[in-house]
């Protein structure tokens, strides 16, 4: 049953009472603080916390809320957010809608409408890792690049694929990247040539967000990863095409991926998602052991990516769903895990492109457009093989059922030129 709240909550919105994502936010007065949001309206949890309303709990958040990150709070633990998620379903529940005392300091202290409040970076990205876990995305790209028969490499149905990426350069949703420079191998030249990429690409990823930490040589079992795990985050991870085919062998992208890769500004615990898991694909293969997991790891979330060109209209390039991921989120941390590698609250690991079986559904330009071939037509007319310089991308997503919605916001930056 849907739970109802004294906050207007807009039809179709993301945020139901239901949700209650965390970010940090700050506002006009230059304050950063803890938040959740419920509709349109942000919630300063540090304020909520000063009126009392968590007083006497098991747990004192009082600390956590002021940092200028969540990775204090997210080190609480799951027992802490379930306690906090419970207090705020219950304050926030039509039918406790507070007196006109306590509503005029929730007011001017607490409520906010979402759009007055800054977010910022809800975390400090302290190791990140990428995968390649769609088998769509990997068999389109193995067929664009290698032999159309034999498509994926012999490691791929064995073992979530990835790699170390680039902490520093993670940013929040509404930074603007500039386009990369570096060295590309121009068609039929004997030698490389420096300047700005030519083939800027998205990928549509997800990240989740890891909530616990470990020792080194201290491995995750698959069946416990889910302990580990904080929540969701939409994830577009910025390609520079070009400069990556010239560059990735023999150890893998460098340049190409480290300029700048972005992130929604809010995250949805596991819990808000629970109503929404779907079992993954069969996998064939059987897995060795470790990376073996039962009942259901995937979630159904629906994912779209926009292009708005400048002073231009939006436009729906892609239609996928994280419920196609190969490799689920258990898989990947035990297998990043296995050989003993310590892993940190606040630690970030991104899905890689999730690609669907329909055209419509691939995940990145590289893939809708064939590297190219089959550009793709806007509605002001003109056309893209990958993504322009002053381009907005543009990434959603929520997942449905029964009438409940859970979504994430919006993902999104916009293209500058590269530095001349």
């Amino acid at each position: 049953m849907n739970i109802k709240s004294w906050i207007e909550i807009p039809a179709g919105s993301d945020f139901p009472i239901e949700n209650l994502p965390f970010g940090i936010g700050r506002n006009r007065g230059g304050q950063f603080a803890a938040y959740t949001r419920i509709g349109d309206t942000a919630v300063n949890l540090s304020a909520l916390d000063g009126l009392g309303v968590f007083a006497g709990m098991e747990f004192d958040f009082s600390v956590a809320f002021r940092q200028p990150v969540l990775n204090d709070f997210i080190a609480m633990g799951k027992a802490a957010h379930r306690v906090l998620r419970n207090a705020l379903q219950a304050f926030f529940a039509a039918g406790s809608k507070p007196d006109a005392i306590l509503m005029e300091s929730l007011t001017e202290k607490v409520l906010f409408p979402a759009a007055s409040v800054e977010m910022l970076m809800p975390v400090k990205v302290t190791d990140y890792t990428d995968f390649y876990s769609s088998i769509e995305h990997a068999t389109n790209v193995g067929k664009m690049f290698r032999d159309p028969a034999n498509a994926l490499l012999p490691n791929w149905r064995h073992l979530p694929v990835g790699y170390h990426g680039r902490a520093s350069s993670i940013v929040v949703s509404g930074t603007e990247i500039r386009r990369p420079r570096g060295q590309t191998l121009p068609a039929g030249a004997d030698a490389p040539v420096f300047g700005p990429g030519k083939m800027l690409d998205f990928e549509l990823e997800m990240a989740f967000v890891v909530g616990r930490s470990t020792n080194l040589g201290e491995p995750v079992a698959a069946a416990d990863a889910e302990d580990y795990i904080f929540g969701f985050l939409l994830f577009n991870d910025l390609s520079a095409r070009d400069i990556q085919s010239w560059e990735y062998v023999p150890l893998g992208p460098f340049l190409s991926k480290n300029f700048g890769s972005v992130v929604s500004p809010w995250i949805v615990t596991l819990e808000a998602l629970e109503p929404f898991r779907v079992k993954g694909p069969e996998q064939e293969p059987a897995v060795l052991p470790y990376l073996r997991t039962e009942g259901l790891r995937n979630f159904d979330i629906s994912l779209e990516v926009l292009i708005r060109p400048e002073n231009g209209a939006e436009n729906v390039v892609c239609r996928s769903n994280f419920r196609h991921m190969y490799w689920n989120i258990c898989q990947q941390l035990a297998h990043h895990t296995v050989n003993g590698c310590n892993i940190t609250t606040g630690d970030l690991y991104a899905s890689g492109t999730i690609s669907g079986p329909e055209p419509g559904s691939y995940g990145s330009m590289l893939e809708l457009t064939w590297r190219g071939a089959n550009p793709i037509r806007l509605s002001d007319g003109t056309e893209r093989k990958f993504v322009n310089d002053h381009d907005t991308v543009i990434i959603r997503g929520y997942a449905a059922k029964d009438g409940l919605r859970i979504g994430f916001g919006e993902c999104t930056t916009k293209i500058l030129p590269a530095l001349t």
